[in-house]
């Protein structure tokens, strides 16, 4: 596989969990569908994996690149999979609405499953990684978007989860934005230490 292609479709990847990503800040603002813990940890599944294609399109395709995001993709799924089984007991109720018929946790886990399959197929040709020069100094507008929207939401993701969580463990069933409330924040900030 030609560089250009490698670039392109790390690109694309990223592009995908971009997208996964901000899709999950709209349900939680716009719908006010507060993440889980379990959903905060497949958030950060996204954002490893991410730092994979990252780390990519900056540097150039290495193995040790595709290494993370199969182990960021790798415990994403695992999350997903644990979330899933605990709503699938008919009776158990879930968590979130569901699109097209799937719940948000089982579309993760169709998405982390995707990308340890990429990533192996990727690894296959050996060709991507004889570049010498590294690929920042090629970086076009679709990559850069890619790069920059990515830090942009993963920055927001850690923002995000400290406000939900406070200072402490994150609730089981969010209700709001615990650092925001000043009083239920410092027992839990007190409670910590």
């Amino acid at each position: 596989m030609p560089g250009d292609l490698s670039r392109l479709l790390n690109a694309l990847g990223l592009i995908v969990i971009d997208t996964v990503l901000a899709l999950a800040f709209v349900d939680q603002l716009w719908f006010r569908d507060l993440p889980c813990p379990l959903c905060i940890l497949q958030r950060a599944g996204f954002t490893a994996a991410g730092f994979g294609l990252a780390l990519n399109l900056v540097f150039g395709p290495r193995s040790s690149h595709y290494g993370v995001i199969v182990l960021g993709a790798a415990a994403g799924a695992a999350v997903a999979a644990r979330q899933i089984l605990d709503h699938i007991v008919p009776g158990s109720g879930s968590y979130g609405n569901d699109i097209f018929g799937f719940h948000l946790y089982t579309w993760a886990f169709i998405a982390f499953s995707l990308m340890i399959v990429g990533s192996g197929l990727m690894l296959l040709d050996d060709r991507q990684f004889a570049r010498t020069e590294p690929w920042s100094s090629r970086m076009n507008v679709l990559p850069l978007s890619a790069f920059v929207m990515f830090f942009v939401l993963a920055v927001g993701n850690v923002i995000s989860t400290v406000l939900i969580c406070g200072g402490g463990f994150c609730p089981e069933t969010p209700a709001g934005y615990l650092i925001l409330n000043d009083n239920l924040s410092l027992t839990m900030l007190s409670e910590a230490f």
